[in-house]
């Protein structure tokens, strides 16, 4: 397997179970409807464990655009490779996206809410509030990043930063925490491709009594992890 078709399948499995976990809790007259915030954050889990795991020999498992730039800013990753897995990321977020829409698309039609709707896509505040927003992002994915760095221990520094496959357990422990500590305020995105595409096949999937894709707040999502990444790379490139 190619690195770009790793990064693919493995964002397409990361937002297929983590944005399926949203659909199971949110959606109306699913059997997990309304079971609650721990389930998402332990769906979301499994979800980084299982792309990990996939994608791990063939690609580092990055799966997030915040990681590979983390990673290159480090030095531990060449630019000259971020663009084929950036490509990989957004496009592998939005087959994702739209395998939950299939998947759950009675359950869509079934719900009334708009921003429920929406929920299942993408990230949003619960208090609105652009800067702070914005740093709930920064800080979640600087926690995020800088623990892959550590996590990813050897493989640092080789210019080809990656997990290996029992790392995305650890990963996943540490995306858990972060949902249970951090992820309150915004629901955690703490990846730009997590969150973009999926937002573009809301706003162009034949989904009826959809409403707003916020576009508004889009660039919340997607800048706070980039800079949270960037500074977590920043950071271990001083200090380790």
């Amino acid at each position: 397997m190619t690195a770009f078709l790793a990064e693919l399948i493995g964002t397409t499995i990361l937002v297929l179970l983590g944005d399926g976990v949203c659909a199971n809790v949110a959606l109306s007259k699913t059997n997990g409807n309304d079971s609650g915030w721990i389930v998402i954050t332990f769906g979301w889990a499994i979800a980084v464990f299982t792309g990990v795991f996939i994608s791990a020999s063939a690609s580092g498992a990055h799966l997030n655009p915040a990681v590979t730039l983390g990673f290159a800013t480090a030095g531990t990753f060449p630019w000259a490779n971020v663009p084929t897995y950036l490509a990989a990321q957004f496009i592998g977020a939005a087959l994702g996206a739209f395998l939950v829409w299939l998947h759950y698309r009675d359950h869509f039609e079934a719900t009334a809410d708009e921003a429920t709707k929406l929920g299942v896509f993408a990230t949003g505040p619960a208090i609105r509030n652009p800067l702070s927003n914005l740093l709930a992002e920064v800080i979640g994915t600087f926690v995020l990043v800088y623990g892959i760095f550590h996590i990813a221990g050897a493989n640092v520094g080789t210019q080809a930063a990656s997990l290996g496959a029992l790392d995305g357990l650890a990963v996943a422990l540490l995306v858990f925490g972060i949902g249970l500590s951090l992820g309150g305020n915004t629901g955690y995105a703490i990846n730009p491709a997590r969150d973009l595409s999926p937002r573009l096949m809301h706003a162009i999937l034949p989904i009826s009594r959809k409403g707003s894709s916020d576009w508004g707040y889009a660039w919340v999502p997607v800048l706070g992890p980039i800079i949270g990444g960037v500074l977590a790379g920043l950071v271990f490139m001083g200090i380790g």
